[in-house]
C-alpha cells in the first residue's frame, strides 16, 4: 500500500491498515511531518475510530473535554441554545467528543504508525516526496512517481493529499471544486490572557465549544491543551486577495474588527490573540460518489472536502480510514478492485449527506435578523442537528463490520 499525504486522515489510515497486517508506505511532500492549523474537534464518530485503534491512553494525554456546545447570539452573547457534550457523549454513543491542538494529535498517529511494539508492519514514511505523476500501466501496481524521480509501486494507492490532490489531478476526475464566498481567520489566544480579565474569565470557568451566530459571519471558539489555548475559529466574507492565494497571514487588529458591532467581550476575547493569525479561503468540493479508478482510490479532502460548518472534515477522512482498512484488509490481492468497490459503496452517500449538510449549514449560520433567524433560534432550543442530519445520526457514524469495534465500550476513568 501506498498512502500519498501525511495528515491526520493518511496516518489514521496507515495505522488502521498496519493494525490489518499491511505493509503501508507514506509519501509526504513537506520536508517534515506536521500539521498546520491549532485546534481541532473530534466527534464521537471519529473518536470511536481512534479508540479503536488503541490511542486511547496517548489521547486521554492531550485532549481536553468540552462539556456542552453553546450557541449564542451576536449581539448580547445571550444563549439560544445548548447541547450537552461531556459525559452524554460517552453515554450516548460509546465514545467522547474531545478537543485538541492538531499538532498533538497528528503525533499521536505518527508515533503509532512508527512504534515497533505495535501490531503489524511498521509504516514506512518518507518525507519531501512531492507526487508530480501517477503511472498505471500495469493496473494491478499503480506508481506514484515523485519529483525527485523516485518510484512508489503497490497493489493499491491512496490519494490522502488533500483538497488541491495531486493523486485526483492525476487521475483526471472531473474539477469539483467551489468557492464558498468565505474565509476564516484561526488563531490562538493563551488561557492565562483570558482568565486573568474578569470580562473573559467565564470562557474558562466551564470548557464549552462555543458558536456566535450573526449576519454574513459567526464565530467559534474553544479550548484546547487542557486550557492553555482558546483556539478560535472567525468566518466572515473573503477578500479578493484570500480567495485567489487561499492563505494569506492576518493581523490581531484585522481579526477583532471583523465583528463590528456584535457584543463587546468579542472584540475583547479576539484582541488577546498571540502568535500567528492567518485567513484561509473556505473552498470544497461538490458533492461525488466518484472516489475509485482500478487500484487507486481518494481518501477525506481529496475526495469529499467540506466546509467546517459541522466540525467534520478529519471526522470523516477518519471514517474512511476504518472502512478502507476494513475492505482492504480482508480480501487477498485479487480482491482489491471488489474491496474499493465496497469501500465507496459504504462511504460516498455518507460523506456526501455531510458535505450537504455543512453546506446548507453556511446559509444557516450567517441569517440576518427576522423571521428566518427567528425560527432558526428556536429551532436550536430543541435541537438535534443544524441541517437535515441529526446529531444521533452524524455522532453514530458509518456502521463497521469489525464487532469488536462496533461494540468498543468506553468507560471513564478519573
Amino acid at each position: 500500500m501506498t498512502i500519498v499525504g501525511g495528515g491526520l486522515g493518511g496516518l489514521t489510515a496507515a495505522l488502521a491498515l498496519r493494525q490489518r497486517g499491511l505493509r503501508v508506505t507514506v509519501l509526504e511532500q513537506a520536508a517534515e511531518l506536521g500539521e498546520v492549523g491549532a485546534g481541532i474537534q473530534t466527534a464521537p464518530n471519529a473518536s470511536r475510530v481512534l479508540l479503536g485503534l488503541g490511542l486511547r491512553a496517548a489521547l486521554e494525554e492531550i485532549h481536553t473535554e468540552p462539556l456542552d456546545q453553546v450557541r449564542r447570539r451576536w449581539q448580547d452573547g445571550s444563549v439560544i441554545g445548548l447541547t450537552p457534550l461531556g459525559d452524554f457523549c460517552k453515554r450516548e454513543y460509546n465514545a467522547p467528543y474531545w478537543h485538541y491542538h492538531r499538532a498533538d494529535l497528528h503525533k499521536v498517529l505518527l508515533d503509532a504508525c512508527l512504534d515497533e511494539a505495535r501490531p503489524g508492519p511498521v509504516v514506512r514514511v518518507r518525507t519531501g516526496c512531492r507526487v508530480v505523476a501517477v503511472d498505471r500501466s500495469n493496473p494491478a501496481r499503480p506508481a506514484a512517481l515523485t519529483a525527485a524521480g523516485e518510484r512508489y509501486e503497490a497493489d493499491v494507492l491512496v490519494g490522502a493529499d488533500g483538497i488541491r490532490s495531486g493523486v485526483r489531478d492525476a487521475l483526471g476526475l472531473p474539477d469539483t471544486l467551489l468557492f464558498s464566498g468565505e474565509m476564516a481567520y484561526r488563531a490562538l489566544i493563551p488561557g492565562d490572557k483570558i482568565a486573568a480579565d474578569p470580562a473573559t474569565r467565564w470562557l474558562v470557568d466551564r470548557f464549552q465549544s462555543t458558536i456566535w451566530y450573526g449576519p454574513d459571519r459567526h464565530l467559534v471558539h474553544y479550548m484546547i491543551r487542557g486550557g492553555e489555548w482558546l483556539n478560535v475559529v472567525a468566518i466572515v466574507p473573503c477578500s479578493p486577495e484570500v480567495e485567489r492565494r487561499w492563505t494569506v497571514p492576518a493581523t490581531v487588529d484585522e481579526l477583532a474588527d471583523a465583528f463590528p458591532g456584535w457584543d463587546d467581550r468579542v472584540a475583547l476575547m479576539l484582541s488577546k490573540a498571540e502568535g500567528d493569525v492567518s485567513a484561509w479561503a473556505m473552498y470544497h468540493r461538490r458533492r461525488d460518489p466518484v472516489w475509485v479508478d482500478g487500484h487507486v482510490a481518494l481518501l477525506g479532502d481529496a475526495c469529499h472536502a467540506m466546509l467546517p460548518y459541522q466540525a467534520q472534515g478529519a471526522s470523516q477522512a477518519m471514517e474512511d480510514a476504518a472502512v478502507l482498512a476494513e475492505e482492504l484488509g480482508a480480501v487477498p490481492r485479487e480482491g482489491v478492485r471488489a474491496a474499493l468497490t465496497r469501500y465507496v459503496a459504504r462511504r460516498a452517500k455518507h460523506a456526501g449527506m455531510v458535505q450537504d449538510a455543512a453546506w446548507r449549514n453556511m446559509s444557516l449560520y450567517h441569517l440576518p435578523d427576522g423571521p428566518e433567524q427567528r425560527a432558526r433560534d428556536e429551532r436550536l432550543k430543541r435541537f438535534d442537528g443544524e441541517s437535515d442530519v441529526s446529531y444521533e445520526w452524524l455522532w453514530s457514524g458509518t456502521p463497521l463490520n469489525d464487532p469488536d469495534e462496533e461494540s468498543f465500550s468506553y468507560q471513564f476513568h478519573n
